[in-house]
């Protein structure tokens, strides 16, 4: 059984001092039977006090507050986890027996939130598209492997075209982007031909060069199979998930399962650097300064520089925009 060390450092310098920052952590992962947790260490600036509570989806969340002025917010997560090989579905139902399964979770609760696409202006277009790519006369798992090739193949990994707020109306015109932008279209189309579909974040570990998203927090898709379950298709590297992804956090898109995301009162000058490490079952030695000269992500954002009253001073800034999956 494949063993992972994984080492994520997000670190927040401020222009000027911040206060009242408040923070939600999704980092923490998602044991089942394909993932075993052996330890996790999370340790953040000023040592805060971590309260923990489950969302609707299932996933744990972390949420901590700093309160006294401070220039720079570093969260360093350290985790150790065994992951198991999936078992791979059988699909032996046919394929009218399959869609009529899917048919009946329409109005199941536990699947509504999955079934319903993102609002789009190309609606009918993307809708001719699949037309010419699905077969109505396959089953679910062929179709889901079907689309998720296309996205691959049809869809350029670009980093910098896009970022975490991104609608898939520019990702279909780019016709490029990251893995979350792979994800959400993948996720789109599988839910406009009756699929329950769901974002899924988290790191992927790879055992060979080339693997897209390595080195990163990533991002891929659940599908719903018919008499089997959720199965895992990572349409940024064309494969079934299997023991080489980790689970963070699942929900409807991106901003159900964002990392790290707060709020804090003061400049919105500032600038996040991320850097993950993931190594197969070596120890991870202590980032030392220097490693962190360079990141995986860095996000800089600039503020003029204008008298500063009490209004300004005061106002709550956004930390929603975060690393963006890659």
């Amino acid at each position: 059984m494949p063993f992972y060390k994984i080492k994520h450092i997000t670190r927040y310098a401020y222009a000027a001092p911040v206060i009242d920052c408040a923070n939600q952590l999704m980092i923490y992962p998602l044991e089942d039977d394909r993932l075993t947790v052996k330890s996790h260490d999370v340790s953040i600036t000023y040592n805060p006090d971590v309260a923990f509570f489950t969302d609707y989806f299932g996933n744990q969340v972390g949420v901590f507050t700093v309160i006294s002025p401070h220039s720079e917010l570093v969260i360093d997560s350290n985790l150790e986890v065994v992951t198991t090989p999936i078992q791979f579905p059988m699909d032996e139902a046919s394929a009218d027996d399959q869609w009529r399964n899917l048919a009946s979770l329409r109005h199941d609760v536990a699947y509504m939130d999955f079934l319903t696409p993102e609002a789009s202006a190309l609606h009918g277009e993307i809708e001719d598209a699949l037309r010419s790519i699905v077969d109505g006369n396959d089953k679910p798992l062929k179709n889901a492997l079907v689309l998720s090739e296309y996205v691959y193949d049809n869809f350029d990994y670009q980093k910098g075209v896009t970022n975490v707020e991104t609608p898939t109306d520019e990702i279909w015109r780019l016709r490029a982007g990251v893995c979350q932008d792979f994800a959400h279209m993948l996720l789109f189309m599988l839910r406009q031909i009756g699929i329950p579909a769901r974002y899924v974040s988290g790191y992927v570990c790879p055992k060979e060069e080339g693997v897209r998203g390595a080195g990163a927090t990533h991002a891929w898709v659940e599908a719903y199979i018919p008499f089997y379950g959720w199965l895992g298709l990572d349409p940024t590297n064309n494969c079934i998930v299997n023991d080489g992804h980790v689970r963070m956090a699942i929900g409807r898109n991106f901003s159900d399962c964002t990392p790290i995301k707060g709020t804090y009162k003061g400049t919105g000058a500032h600038t996040l650097t991320v850097s993950v490490h993931i190594e197969n079952g070596e120890p991870i030695k202590q980032a030392q300064p220097a490693e962190l000269e360079e990141p995986v992500y860095v996000q800089e954002v600039k503020e003029p520089i204008v008298p500063i009253n009490s209004y300004r001073k005061y106002v709550t800034w956004e930390q929603q925009q975060q690393q963006q999956q890659q």
